[in-house]
């Protein structure tokens, strides 16, 4: 009788969650293309051994292969792990010394594609290199030695290791601001991007990037990051560790809404001015140098209600942000303001002029910098040359 009862009671909970799988929610869109984006993964490369010598004859063991990462144009992470599902990369073994071949035959390299602007670490998080140029290489996995007289005839072992393989995305805008600013209306009007847009905060919950063309068919690429907000670097909200994309720009672009921001009503409203001291302070927290970056603000949404008001009373303010930081408690005060070169402000939903005007801007600050980068490197060229010119004696 008790096993009759236990069966029935089993047979009503199976029945139970089945029901509830069934009535269970759909899992949103927008969070199945979020587990499409992949711009971290962990792997585990085994470089070849050396192959055996021949002690009689004094014959060499081969070496083992290298394990190779090759930058490609257009590949993912997500490739790449389609390609690797099991993530272990193994080189060739070293071939043996034989009475027939004396010097052994190296084992083959393994040669590996991998995304363009890969960053790679070692297990103790030491960088290893970097792969920023299509078709460049980097060993990550050294080939062990073959068998000599050095080693005794026994060929040596290949780098084992575990990698980690950070992914930088290569743009040369880089779109930084609070949730809901505007971030991806911009992108959306200016490029050939399509990024989901909506009223609530954290719209955009991976990079997007988009391409700017102009009449003269000259491209630049623009990349949209999911918003910070304060506290990021403490890990509130999305983080920031997608601020990684934005270390190759070669432009900051952040974008505020002049009616400034408040994620819900238990947060402290933030105005226009405060959004901006918030993500010098958090850019500042993740990289210092970022502050150095040549960089634009967007004000944005100046199509609502009483925006020109707001803007003339922050104007002076945003003009000295040196200045103006210094009212501001330690907590949220950085320790460096960011330097904009242009202030613009615009509306991006309904303005196109004002669209215009951004990639018109954006495009002159690109070609002002790299000119001016352009006189340090030749400056710089320069007085190396002066110092190692050799001079010959001189008449007294």
């Amino acid at each position: 009788m008790f096993c009759f009862h236990k069966k029935l009671l089993i047979q009503t909970i199976v029945r139970q969650y089945s029901s509830s799988k069934k009535n269970a929610k759909p899992i949103r869109n927008y969070l199945k293309q979020n587990s499409k984006f992949l711009d971290s993964l962990r792997i585990h490369v085994k470089a070849g051994t050396g192959g055996f010598g021949f002690p009689r004859y004094g014959g060499e063991g081969g070496k083992g292969g290298d394990v190779c990462f090759v930058a490609t144009e257009g590949m993912t992470l997500k490739d790449f792990l389609k390609k690797y599902p099991l993530k272990k990369i193994q080189a060739e073994t070293g071939g043996d010394s034989h009475s027939r071949r004396i010097l052994g035959q190296s084992g083959e390299d393994k040669k590996v594609n991998v995304p363009t602007g890969i960053t790679v670490y070692d297990d103790k998080n030491v960088l290893i290199g970097e792969l920023n140029e299509p078709d460049s290489e980097l060993i990550v996995g050294k080939g062990g030695d073959g068998g000599n007289k050095t080693n005794g005839y026994c060929g040596l072992k290949g780098e084992s290791k575990s990698i980690k393989l950070e992914l930088k995305l290569i743009a040369d805008i880089g779109l930084v601001g609070f949730p809901n600013a505007g971030k991806s209306t911009l992108l959306k009007a200016i490029s050939n991007a399509k990024p989901k847009i909506a009223s609530y905060p954290f719209t955009t919950i991976r990079p997007n990037i988009g391409v700017m063309t102009y009449e003269d068919l000259r491209q630049i690429s623009m990349a949209d990051l999911p918003g910070l907000i304060e506290g990021a670097h403490c890990n509130i909200g999305m983080g920031h560790r997608f601020l990684r994309h934005v270390e190759r720009t070669k432009l900051l672009l952040l974008v505020v809404d002049i009616n400034g921001f408040q994620l819900n009503p238990k947060h402290k409203f933030r105005s226009c001015l405060d959004t901006v001291v918030l993500l010098n302070k958090e850019l500042e927290l993740y990289k210092e140098e970022l502050l150095d970056k040549p960089a634009m603000l967007v004000i944005n949404k100046m199509d609502t209600e009483g925006a020109k008001e707001k803007y003339l009373e922050i104007k002076n303010q945003l003009e000295n942000l040196d200045d103006a930081i210094l009212s501001y408690p330690d907590e949220i005060k950085p320790s460096k303001a960011i330097k904009f070169d242009k202030i613009l402000k615009i509306s991006a939903k309904d303005q196109p002029d004002d669209v215009q005007r951004v990639k018109l801007t954006v495009r002159e600050l690109l070609d002002v910098n790299e000119e001016l980068n352009n006189n340090k490197e030749y400056k710089s060229l320069k007085s190396i040359k002066e110092q190692l010119r050799e001079y010959g004696p001189v008449l007294i």
